[in-house]
C-alpha cells in the first residue's frame, strides 16, 4: 500500500494540469480506487482533491509570480476554464488574488510534494476478526449530516437524542442477527472521507432478510460479503476513532484486505451510564486484496 500511495502521488505530478485516472492506477496496482482514495484520505490527514489542488495552485503560483504569460492562459495550463474559477481555488489555497500576488510576490502557502513511508508502529495488538455474512438489512432511522473526524458529531447526537426512549427499545427488540445491539451506521460516504461532506447516518439495528419491519423506519439493504471487526474499549468515542484511524495506519498496509463499498457500523457492546466510556466494535466491509 506505501508502493501503491507514492506511485498515486507520482501520477497527480504527472497529470496536475488534467484529472488523473485514480481507477486506472488502482486496478494495475491490484486494488481498488476507492480503498486507494480512502487509504491516502486517511494517512495524509486531507481528501485527494484537496491534495490535488493544493499542487497545482504550488505550481501555478510559480507561474504566476514569474510573470511568463497571462492569467488565462495559466489558468488553462493548470486545468481551469476561466480566470474566475483559477482565481477562486488560488485564494483557497494562497488566501491572495493572482493578480495581486504577481505584484507583490506572495502571500504564498506551498503544498510540498507528498512521500509515504513506512515507520515502525503497531507495539498494541489490534483485538480483530474477519466475519463472513449473507445478506441484511440495516433499518432504523436516518439522515444526512456532514462528517466530523475528531469529537462527538452534534448532528448524530441531536438525531439521536430526539429519539423517544421507547423507540430505542423498540429497535432493540427488532434486531435478530448480527452486527448485535443498537448500531451506529455510515453510509454514502465519500471515499476521500472529506471533513464537512455529507453522509447518511442511520441509528437501527441489523435484520435478516425476512424480518418483516414497521413501515416507518428507514433501510439499507446489505449485500453478501466479509467485514473485519474490530473490537475497542476505552473514553468514548476517543478510543473508537483512534481504532478507526489505526485501521488504515496500521492494519490494512499489514493485512491482505482493502476496504469495498458499503456501510461502516459501530455496535455499542457496553457503556458507562453518561457514556463516557464504552466497549465498541467496528465494522468495516472488506474483500480480498
Amino acid at each position: 500500500m506505501i508502493s501503491a500511495l507514492n506511485r498515486l502521488v507520482d501520477l497527480v505530478e504527472e497529470h496536475l494540469g488534467e484529472e488523473a485516472d485514480v481507477d486506472a492506477l488502482a486496478r494495475a496496482l491490484g486494488t481498488t480506487g476507492y480503498h486507494l482514495r480512502r487509504m491516502f484520505s486517511s494517512l495524509a490527514g486531507m481528501p485527494l482533491s484537496e491534495y490535488v489542488r493544493r499542487r497545482r495552485m504550488t505550481v501555478a503560483a510559480a507561474d504566476v509570480v514569474r510573470g511568463e504569460g497571462d492569467l488565462l492562459g495559466i489558468a488553462v495550463r493548470h486545468g481551469y476554464g476561466s480566470t474566475e474559477a483559477f482565481g477562486r481555488a488560488f485564494r483557497a489555497v494562497h488566501g491572495a488574488n493572482p493578480g495581486d500576488v504577481r505584484r507583490d510576490g506572495g502571500p504564498l502557502r506551498a503544498q510540498p510534494q507528498l512521500r509515504f513511508r513506512l515507520t515502525v508502529e503497531g507495539s498494541t495488538p489490534m483485538d480483530t476478526r474477519i466475519v463472513e455474512r449473507p445478506a441484511f438489512r440495516l433499518v432504523g432511522h436516518a439522515t444526512r449530516v456532514p462528517l466530523i473526524h475528531h469529537g462527538v458529531n452534534p448532528h448524530i447526537q441531536e438525531h439521536i437524542t430526539a429519539l423517544p426512549q421507547e423507540e430505542h427499545a423498540r429497535l432493540k427488540a427488532l434486531g435478530d442477527t448480527e452486527p448485535r445491539g443498537l448500531l451506529q451506521v455510515s453510509d454514502d460516504l465519500d471515499p476521500d472521507a472529506t471533513e464537512g461532506s455529507e453522509l447518511t447516518y442511520l441509528h437501527g439495528v441489523a435484520v435478516t432478510g425476512d424480518t418483516r419491519t414497521p413501515d416507518d423506519l428507514d433501510g439499507i439493504e446489505v449485500p453478501a460479503g466479509r467485514w473485519a471487526v474490530f473490537r475497542t474499549t476505552g473514553a468514548y468515542p476517543q478510543a473508537l476513532q483512534t481504532t478507526w484511524a489505526a485501521t488504515a495506519t496500521e492494519w490494512f498496509p499489514s493485512n491482505p484486505w482493502r476496504l469495498r463499498p458499503g456501510p461502516s457500523i459501530v455496535a455499542v457492546l457496553d457503556r458507562a451510564a453518561d457514556f463516557s466510556t464504552a466497549t465498541c466494535e467496528l465494522w468495516l466491509p472488506v474483500e480480498p486484496n
